[in-house]
Order: C-alpha cells, then sequence, then structure tokens
C-alpha cells in the first residue's frame, strides 16, 4: 500500500472518529441525562448527520 493509500485511510478514520464521538455523547445524554439535557439533541444530531456526511464524501472522493 502507498504512503498516500496509508495517509488517506487515516484521515478516513479520523474523520469517523470524529462522527463516533458525537454518536457518544448523544448515547450519553440517553443513557444518563435524558431528562436534563434533552435540549442538546437537536444540535448533536445536526453535527452527527454532519460528519457522516463529510466522511462518506471524503471515502467517495478518495475511492476508498
Amino acid at each position: 500500500m502507498s504512503e498516500e493509500a496509508k495517509e488517506l485511510k487515516k484521515e478516513l478514520a479520523r474523520r469517523k472518529r470524529i462522527a463516533i464521538d458525537i454518536a457518544s455523547e448523544i448515547h450519553d445524554i440517553v443513557e444518563d441525562s435524558l431528562w436534563v439535557d434533552y435540549d442538546k439533541m437537536p444540535g448533536l444530531s445536526e453535527k452527527l448527520v454532519a460528519a457522516v456526511q463529510e466522511a462518506n464524501r471524503f471515502k467517495v472522493e478518495n475511492g476508498l
């Protein structure tokens, strides 16, 4: 595997990790503090959708 391909895969993993971290925040709210922090859910949901779309766009654009 070329160095460029390794870097692209590493960048894709980084972008996926951003989405996973946001999903983890949502999970924590649902499990632990829904009745207090429910108002954070719309913003987190928007961030999650954007992060997943960005990771998927990067994947397609780079043929991964």
